[in-house]
Protein backbone atom coordinates (compact mmCIF):
# COMPACT_ATOMS: atom_id res chain seq x y z
CA UNK A 1 0.00 0.00 0.00
CA UNK A 2 0.99 3.35 -0.59
CA UNK A 3 0.64 6.33 1.68
CA UNK A 4 -1.16 9.58 -0.30
CA UNK A 5 -3.02 12.84 0.89
CA UNK A 6 -7.01 12.82 0.38
CA UNK A 7 -7.89 16.14 -0.94
CA UNK A 8 -11.46 16.82 0.25
CA UNK A 9 -13.63 20.37 -0.17
CA UNK A 10 -12.98 20.93 3.50
CA UNK A 11 -9.94 19.36 4.56
CA UNK A 12 -6.62 16.62 3.68
CA UNK A 13 -6.08 13.82 5.60
CA UNK A 14 -3.42 11.16 4.58
CA UNK A 15 -4.99 7.72 3.64
CA UNK A 16 -3.28 4.19 2.31
CA UNK A 17 -4.45 3.03 -0.97
CA UNK A 18 -3.59 -0.40 -2.64
CA UNK A 19 -1.77 0.40 -5.83
CA UNK A 20 -3.14 -3.36 -7.28
CA UNK A 21 -6.21 -1.49 -7.71
CA UNK A 22 -5.56 1.47 -9.33
CA UNK A 23 -6.98 0.97 -12.78
CA UNK A 24 -5.97 5.06 -14.03
CA UNK A 25 -5.34 8.12 -13.26
CA UNK A 26 -6.00 11.50 -14.59
CA UNK A 27 -4.34 15.34 -13.55
CA UNK A 28 -7.47 17.69 -14.04
CA UNK A 29 -5.41 19.25 -12.77
CA UNK A 30 -5.80 17.59 -9.50
CA UNK A 31 -4.84 13.77 -9.65
CA UNK A 32 -7.90 11.38 -9.64
CA UNK A 33 -7.16 7.92 -9.11
CA UNK A 34 -9.67 5.29 -10.80
CA UNK A 35 -9.72 2.53 -8.43
CA UNK A 36 -11.09 -0.96 -9.42
CA UNK A 37 -14.03 -0.80 -7.05
CA UNK A 38 -15.36 1.85 -9.40
CA UNK A 39 -14.28 4.47 -6.37
CA UNK A 40 -12.73 7.89 -7.49
CA UNK A 41 -10.29 9.58 -5.04
CA UNK A 42 -8.55 12.99 -5.29
CA UNK A 43 -4.88 13.26 -4.05
CA UNK A 44 -2.75 15.87 -3.85
CA UNK A 45 0.18 14.11 -5.17
CA UNK A 46 1.07 14.13 -9.26
CA UNK A 47 0.22 10.81 -11.54
CA UNK A 48 4.02 10.38 -11.88
CA UNK A 49 4.64 10.34 -7.93
CA UNK A 50 1.88 7.82 -7.59
CA UNK A 51 3.37 5.95 -10.27
CA UNK A 52 6.73 6.16 -8.57
CA UNK A 53 5.59 5.56 -5.03
CA UNK A 54 3.69 2.17 -7.20
CA UNK A 55 6.97 1.32 -8.21
CA UNK A 56 9.00 1.13 -5.77
CA UNK A 57 6.81 -0.49 -3.39
CA UNK A 58 6.11 -3.13 -5.77
CA UNK A 59 9.57 -3.79 -5.92
CA UNK A 60 10.12 -3.97 -2.37
CA UNK A 61 7.51 -6.18 -2.22
CA UNK A 62 9.18 -8.61 -4.71
CA UNK A 63 12.84 -8.60 -3.07
CA UNK A 64 11.01 -9.35 -0.05
CA UNK A 65 9.38 -12.32 -1.48
CA UNK A 66 12.60 -13.12 -3.13
CA UNK A 67 14.16 -13.42 0.24
CA UNK A 68 11.49 -15.20 2.08
CA UNK A 69 11.90 -17.40 -1.14
CA UNK A 70 14.42 -17.14 -3.33
CA UNK A 71 12.42 -20.20 -5.95
CA UNK A 72 10.04 -17.75 -6.63
CA UNK A 73 12.27 -14.92 -8.23
CA UNK A 74 14.62 -17.93 -10.29
CA UNK A 75 13.41 -18.89 -14.05
CA UNK A 76 12.32 -22.33 -14.23
CA UNK A 77 14.62 -24.81 -16.18
CA UNK A 78 13.07 -25.44 -19.64
CA UNK A 79 13.15 -29.28 -20.59
CA UNK A 80 14.26 -30.33 -23.91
Amino acid sequence: MIELTRLTKRKTEKIWVNENLIEFMEETPDTVLSMATGRKIVVAETAEAVAQMARENGCAIRASAAASSPKLMEPEDEEE
